[in-house]
C-alpha cells in the first residue's frame, strides 16, 4: 500500500503499484461483501445488506480513483469472478453482467482520476456509467439472445434498493481519497 501512497502524486502509477492496487481491489471486493453478508445473516436478513450497501462496487470505484483506469477495470472485471469461485456469489445468472458493470465502475472512475472535478462527481459519474453498461449488456442478452433470466429493468429497479450504498460511496470514497492524497503529500 505504501507503493500506491507514494505514487499518488503522479499522473499514472508504476506497474508495481498498479498490480498491488489490482490485488488489493480484488481482495477487498471479495472480503467486504462476505463481511456484509455475515452481518446480514446475523441480523436475520440474509443477503439484503449486500444489496443495500453495495460493498463490491465501493472497492472497485475506490481502486479506479486511486490507481487509474487499467487497475480499476481489471479489479472490477475479476472481482466478481474471483468471488464466484471462492464463495459462489454473485450467482451465475448475474455474474457476467456484474463483471461488465464493475469493470465499467473501475474504468470510468480511473478515467476521471486526474480530472479537475470534485471526487464525489467522479464517483457519481462512475456509478451512472457502470450501471449503464450493465443495462446495455443485459439488454443485448435479453433482446438479442432471448436471455430472459435477467431483465434490463432490473438494473434501474436495483437503484432504490442500493441507495444507502450509493450515498455511502458518494460520501466515504471522497473522504478516503482526500485522506490518501493528504497522506501522500498530494493536494488534488
Amino acid at each position: 500500500m505504501n507503493t500506491i501512497l507514494n505514487s499518488l502524486n503522479k499522473k499514472t502509477l508504476s506497474l508495481k503499484a498498479q498490480i498491488i492496487a489490482i490485488l488489493f481491489g480484488i481482495a477487498s471486493a471479495v472480503a467486504l461483501p462476505q463481511i456484509v453478508h455475515l452481518l446480514g445473516a446475523a441480523a436475520g436478513v440474509g443477503t439484503l445488506f449486500g444489496e443495500l450497501f453495495l460493498p463490491m462496487h465501493f472497492s472497485v470505484i475506490f481502486i479506479g480513483l486511486a490507481a487509474g483506469r487499467r487497475a480499476g477495470a481489471i479489479a472490477g472485471f475479476f472481482s466478481p469472478l474471483v468471488s464466484f469461485f471462492l464463495t459462489s456469489m454473485p450467482g451465475i445468472v448475474v455474474l457476467p453482467f456484474m463483471m461488465i458493470e464493475l469493470m465499467g465502475y473501475g474504468f470510468f472512475a480511473g478515467l476521471l482520476k486526474n480530472a479537475k472535478a470534485p471526487v464525489f462527481l467522479k464517483v457519481l459519474f462512475a456509478q451512472i456509467a457502470g450501471r449503464a453498461l450493465r443495462f446495455l449488456a443485459i439488454g443485448i442478452a435479453f433482446f438479442g439472445f432471448s436471455y430472459t433470466k435477467v431483465a434490463p429493468m432490473s438494473v434501474w429497479m436495483s437503484v432504490p434498493r442500493g441507495l444507502v450504498g450509493i450515498v455511502l460511496q458518494l460520501v466515504l470514497i471522497p473522504l478516503l481519497i482526500f485522506r490518501l492524497t493528504a497522506y501522500s503529500g498530494n493536494d488534488r
